[in-house]
């Protein structure tokens, strides 16, 4: 699909139970799978482009793999020497994870992505990475993809990383539990902790506090993985958005994951002035429940704490600052530059296509709230920035193009949105 037009929307009221599954703990599911040592299980499974990707990466890596469309079942004996190239696809996470996964596995692996994913800045993985010991060729000196990785013996490491990364923090964690001692990993604030809770959930011995995470090496492979993925708070935002920017709609959006590093988004839609309430339903390896969007008007905030907790849904969040009162002000993003696009550069670009007053800064920008405008905008390859911008048309009418990046994180996005408003493809 290489365009779309939607009609702005009308008050509504909605029950959504099939948001897209947590791509970020679909893709750490099958990966940790591969140091279980029993079948592990998954049920609710993201199947996007991306996360397929992580998939069958597995499946190359040595593990036998039983998928009846509804439950995934994985056994593995330890990670295997592949044949094939292992191709990421579009995805930051798989690839920056994979790195840390199999630069202490024995054999030669190479990763690859598509041209959006072979751009993207790896060293931030590859470099502590070979500091500790991996054996990591790619372009610019291991910054770019193609990677090629030679399981190596890694040394024990005290890292102290510059910045708050999730990526960064689940490499140097999966290094750390097959390295040569205890190793320590600190971040200027708390990333969001998927990878730690199921680790854990495992039985690997890994222990936080505060902003530091001590791993101890596993003596032998963990106990199998058995979870239910919930549904993904990112993927949902999109739709609380709507709620929140449409007079008079309110939402109801069920089965997500409820973990304080996922829902900082809704707390400063909340902090905007929007109707929000929580509901846990369950808490094993994630706390799992509802949140209800009901629209009020909205006003500026500033947003320049937790950045790491909310950045994948700042760029949805700027449209509901477009259409705030006053002005809004985000802080400390400079990550959002090296994302599937530079984010805020595309940001500022479509807002001011649309009308409204946005300042561009190193690490972020200020948005002046006013009357979103119908226009044309390029979503550069960028699943948020598509999704974002077709969210703005359900307030003025928009056109999106270059949209098969969709398909990467949110396969059933159109059939939701077409619950709301007229799409044409």
């Amino acid at each position: 699909m290489s365009k779309v037009v939607v009609t702005p929307s009308n008050s509504f009221s909605l029950c959504i139970d099939d948001i897209a599954s947590d791509k970020s703990i679909s893709h750490r599911s099958v990966m940790f799978a591969m140091l279980g040592n029993g079948v592990s299980t998954i049920e609710n499974f993201l199947r996007a482009e991306d996360t397929m990707n992580s998939l069958e990466i597995v499946k190359n890596l040595g593990a036998v793999v039983e998928d009846d469309g509804k439950i995934i079942k994985i056994s593995s004996k330890g990670i295997q020497e592949s044949f094939e190239v292992l191709d990421c696809g579009n995805s930051g996470t798989g690839m920056r994870l994979f790195c840390g996964l199999l630069s202490s596995a024995y054999g030669h692996f190479v990763l690859t992505g598509d041209k959006y994913l072979r751009s993207r800045p790896m060293k931030r993985v590859t470099g502590p990475l070979r500091d500790i010991g991996a054996i990591i060729d790619g372009r610019e000196e291991s910054n770019l993809a193609p990677l090629s990785i030679r399981g190596a013996s890694l040394k024990a490491f005290d890292y102290k990383s510059k910045i708050a990364s999730a990526q960064v923090k689940s490499c140097m964690i999966l290094a750390g539990l097959r390295a040569d001692g205890v190793c320590t990993y600190t971040e200027p604030e708390l990333s969001r902790d998927h990878t730690e809770r199921m680790l854990q959930g495992m039985g690997a011995n890994i222990k936080v506090d505060g902003f530091k995470t001590t791993i101890t090496p596993m003596k032998e492979l963990l106990s199998p993985l058995t979870i239910r993925v919930p549904a993904d708070p990112s993927s949902a935002f999109f739709f609380a958005v709507a709620a929140a920017i449409i007079p008079d709609s309110d939402i109801l959006l069920e089965g997500l994951t409820l973990n304080p590093t996922r829902i900082e988004a809704f707390k400063a839609l909340e902090r905007m002035g929007a109707n929000i309430s929580y509901e846990i339903k369950d808490n094993k390896y994630e706390p799992i429940g509802n949140i209800h969007i009901k629209y009020a008007p909205l006003y500026g905030i500033v947003v320049e704490d937790n950045i790491s907790w909310l950045i994948d849904e700042l760029p949805v969040l700027s449209i509901a600052m477009a259409c705030a009162k006053g002005e809004s002000l985000v802080k400390n993003a400079e990550e959002l530059r090296v994302k599937e696009s530079d984010r805020i550069s595309t940001v500022v670009e479509g807002l001011r296509t649309s009308n409204i007053e946005v300042h561009e800064y190193k690490d972020g920008y200020k948005i002046v709230g006013g009357e979103l405008k119908s226009s044309v905008v390029d979503s550069d390859g960028d699943h948020r920035i598509a999704m974002s911008f077709i969210i703005a048309g359900l307030k003025c009418g928009m056109e999106v193009t270059d949209l098969e990046c969709i398909n990467t994180s949110f396969p059933n996005f159109f059939e939701l949105l077409e619950k709301i408003t007229k799409v044409e493809k």
